[in-house]
């Protein structure tokens, strides 16, 4: 490949670790009248290259894309939304410039006949949809964010009068407002917006309006200060009426949801954003496919304070796909597909140029979800995506930030498809499982109802559905506290009490950083009649998951009812301090944050004991933050480790915010220390990294280099009876593993996401794939090679492109590796043979080490399933 033509395809490239939902940052076109514009080509003189050729992207088994437009940029920017028309043609916006339609030819019909027209009056849009006889348009940008609608008032099929509906505080940037789409009662829309844009006046709220931040411990703000001051509750999806008068908030807690689309029954799914500068922390929130649920809170924080997905007090994701930046999202229904692929959650993902088929089954009241490749591409920097109804394809077009954009369509041409089955529409849905229509009866009660709503949540608050546990609570929060509080304080069954406490809690006292003048102090009365009603709760007798829901409502109660008095301290420390730290290191993350706060005696002695014997740096982080704010229980060797922590730290790989984080944590410790202490510290505090020699770890003696036939064999029996799952995870760490791969909430994010390998890999698979890395290597982790004119050979994953300079990592636990390569310099490129998983992993490890190891990657939820029975 010549130097030019890899310039060429490494213009506008996707595989950037910077998160993007593409947002316009100009102000709107003028309004104008008159007949369509049609654009003319881009000067002979000086042509641009063509958008991503489909040949060189990977689709799946018989479907076919094609390119049908080319956008010239200089004239037509880059297309980042789009929707159908009644007539299937389609809309759609440059993200700094004007709205365009585009009548796509017939398919079978020759790419060239696609014709643009230029739209008068608005542009810079992040949503559009064609509704009640009228064109919605979400603008981002600067001081004309808002919901506008664009109606044709003399009937020459041009969209001329522009009413602004509501205008959104927060936009411009590229977390603002985003999409509209049709909700499925036909008589309204659903709005998304991204956690830069304030929240606006809402009408109802299926949401009960008690949100707060809700940390115990201070919260640690971005390390690189991004988004500071922010509070929660982030993204919003709101459902408004189509005159814009009437708004309902029905959902929060998102970072940067970009879309979302219906199911066909009626539920609700979006793609949010994760924090790519939280890589390799315990707070890290890979992007996700969630279900929106009225009421339903995701717990996006600024900085540290996101939200693990365990608080009762949000919801968790239905599925993780890891490091990406979400754009536009659509159900197949329409689509001349397959059923499967009728029935698929598609959603774009810019960085990586993949377009995915989420396939998704029911479980319980909820879903789970498999992710599916469908289309990838280098560059295929994916901005929107719309099924048109006209012609049963699947459209979408790449762009966004200025890069080269282009439209292109998917229909499928494989087995059956000259008889394609049965489009399946909204009205076709027919599920209705008995779990789903629980979870539905609840979240009819989300507004005052009485006392049916209060029995109807009771009877589900100690379910083991997290979605119906929470619509039940939620159904709780919305009733006059009058009529439940006292069978609160008295419930007996341990669940029940645990959430109703919860819901006691979150509406008697507001959190202090969204506390407003007008509201009244905690009562510390009713905070003494709560303590006592927790304090009946028998700790070691709950299972994990209600550990973790009774700490988390001790943390909520403290923070908003403030200090307990010291009798109510000494209860909660006599409570806890036996029972820390637990075997679930969940739960003594937890417990250590209620024992910092309350100043016991050995919190730290026990969380230094913790921290030391922690194999993950995520582990050891999350203890190092919550021992910061301790003034008490510290001994002279106890200060000295700690602060001797952030020398071996400073060696530790992250996400850009890494490093700030790790200041930010010292600098608040460094504020408890007596002038004494400082003066006695300052050595270690004040030593650079690398200057104190700390004590290394022993290393593992070389013990073989295996292959796949020494192990193999005798695998299947040395998984069963009394594999030692914790040593596993120890050896997952002593291996490296946690350096690219997270597994089970923890880890980097580089490679695979190893917490569901079970479900994907048998024993002898996953033995051989840690053996032999590069005999089979996913197009999502896989390396590139790169030889320059000057002779230089780099290998690793393209992770960001600024004009004509590459980045490309060149190791995989380390985020930061960056070498940078001219673009102008590149004499070829090709996928690389080799994968960047170094072979070897398992040759300082026994046998018996490694059948512990291999236990623990297949044991995600099971370890006393039948593969571990003797």
């Amino acid at each position: 490949m010549s130097r030019l033509c890899v310039a060429l395809a490494l213009f506008g490239l996707a595989a950037l670790l910077v998160g993007l939902t593409a947002g316009p940052d100009v102000a709107a076109q003028p309004r104008r009248k008159g007949t369509p514009k049609v654009v003319a080509a881009p000067p002979v003189a000086a042509p641009e290259p063509p958008a991503t050729d489909p040949a060189t992207m990977k689709v799946a088994k018989g479907f076919k894309v094609e390119l049908l437009y080319s956008v010239p940029k200089t004239q037509q920017g880059s297309w980042v939304c789009m929707c159908a028309d009644p007539k299937g043609r389609l809309i759609v916006s440059d993200q700094y410039g004007a709205l365009y339609r585009v009548t796509p030819p017939p398919i079978g019909g020759k790419p060239g006949d696609t014709k643009v027209d230029q739209l008068p009056g608005i542009g810079m849009a992040q949503g559009l949809l064609w509704a009640f006889d009228a064109l919605y348009v979400v603008v981002n940008a600067p001081d004309k964010s808002g919901l506008y609608r664009v109606t044709d008032t003399d009937g020459d099929d041009i969209p001329d009068k522009v009413e602004l509906l509501r205008a959104f505080d927060g936009g411009g940037g590229e977390h603002g407002p985003h999409a509209v789409i049709p909700h499925p009662d036909g008589k309204r829309l659903t709005v998304v917006c991204g956690n830069q844009t304030k929240l606006t006046k809402f009408d109802t709220t299926r949401v009960p309006p008690v949100w707060g931040e809700d940390h115990l411990l201070p919260r640690l703000p971005d390390g690189n200060g991004f988004m500071a001051g922010v509070l929660g509750p982030g993204g919003a999806i709101y459902n408004v009426t189509p005159d814009g008068k009437t708004w309902e908030l029905y959902s929060v807690g998102f970072r940067n949801q970009y879309d979302a689309a219906y199911h066909k029954n009626g539920d609700l799914f979006t793609y949010d954003a994760d924090m790519e500068w939280d890589f390799n922390t315990p707070w890290y929130r890979p992007t996700r496919v969630c279900l929106v649920t009225s009421g339903s809170e995701f717990g996006w924080r600024n900085g540290a304070g996101k939200w693990p997905a365990y608080y009762p007090d949000s919801l968790p994701p239905v599925l993780n796909i890891g490091p990406g930046s979400p754009t536009g999202v659509c159900f197949g229904y329409g689509a001349k597909f397959p059923q499967k692929y009728q029935d698929a959650f598609f959603m774009c993902d810019w960085s990586y140029g993949k377009l995915y088929a989420v396939h998704l089954r029911p479980e319980g009241s909820a879903y789970t979800a498999a992710a599916e490749e469908f289309v990838t591409g280098t560059p295929l920097p994916l901005t929107d995506l719309v099924i048109n109804p006209t012609d049963g394809a699947l459209y979408f077009t790449i762009g966004g930030r200025k890069t080269k954009s282009g439209l292109y369509r998917v229909t499928y041409t494989g087995e059956g498809a000259a008889n394609p089955p049965k489009i399946i529409t909204v009205t076709d849905a027919g599920i209705s499982e008995a779990a789903r229509t629980t979870r539905l009866r609840l979240e009819s009660f989300h507004t005052k109802i009485g006392d049916p709503a209060v029995d109807a949540a009771w009877k589900e608050l100690d379910t083991k559905d997290r979605f119906i546990q929470y619509a039940a609570r939620v159904a709780l929060e919305h009733q006059t506290p009058d009529l439940w509080a006292a069978r609160a304080l008295v419930e007996k069954d341990p669940a029940k009490a645990i959430h109703a406490l919860l819901a006691l809690t979150r509406v008697s006292a507001p959190d202090p950083s969204h506390r407003k003048q007008t509201d009244p102090p905690a009562d510390p009365a009713l905070r003494a009649k709560i303590v006592d009603a927790l304090g009946r709760i028998e700790f070691a007798m709950l299972a994990d998951e209600q550990k973790l829901d009774l700490i988390r409502v001790y943390h909520i109660l403290f923070n908003r009812f403030g200090k307990p008095t010291e009798a109510e301290t000494k209860a909660a420390v006599a409570k806890f301090d036996p029972v820390f730290p637990d075997k679930n290191r969940f739960v003594s993350g937890e417990l250590c944050q209620v024992l910092i706060y309350l100043d016991a005696p050995t919190a730290a002695a026990k969380t230094m004991k913790l921290l030391r014997d922690a194999p993950t740096q995520e582990e050891q982080l999350e203890y190092a933050r919550a021992l910061r704010v301790l003034r008490t229980g510290w001994t002279p060797e106890l200060r000295t480790e700690y602060f001797t922590w952030f020398l071996k730290a400073a060696n530790y790989a992250g996400g850009a915010s890494f490093g700030g984080f790790l200041r930010l944590v010292k600098q608040d410790a460094v504020k408890t220390l007596t002038p004494q202490e400082v003066a006695a510290l300052n050595p270690i505090i004040n030593a650079a990294p690398g200057s104190v020699k700390l004590p290394e770890d022993e290393p593992r003696p070389f013990v073989k280099a295996y292959k796949v036939a020494d192990l193999a064999p005798a695998l299947e029996k040395g998984l069963k009876g009394g594999r030692d799952f914790d040593r596993g995870r120890k050896l997952f760490a002593a291996a490296k593993c946690f350096g690219c791969h997270r597994y089970d909430n923890e880890g980097g994010a580089h490679g695979p996401d190893l917490t569901g390998v079970a479900g994907r890999f048998g024993p002898r698979d996953l033995l051989e794939s840690v053996i032999d890395p590069s005999k089979e290597i996913s197009d999502q982790y896989a390396a590139v090679e790169i030889r320059t004119t000057d002779e230089r050979v780099v290998v690793g994953r393209i992770v960001n492109l600024n004009n004509d300079e590459v980045s490309v990592n060149t190791n995989m636990l380390d985020p930061g590796s960056t070498v940078k390569v001219d673009r102008k310099l590149i004499d070829s490129m090709k996928t690389s043979k080799i994968s960047m998983m170094p072979a070897g992993l398992l040759d300082t490890f026994a046998e018996d080490e490694v059948f512990d190891l291999m236990a623990y990657m297949l044991s995600r939820g099971d370890r006393t399933g039948p593969m571990f029975k003797k």
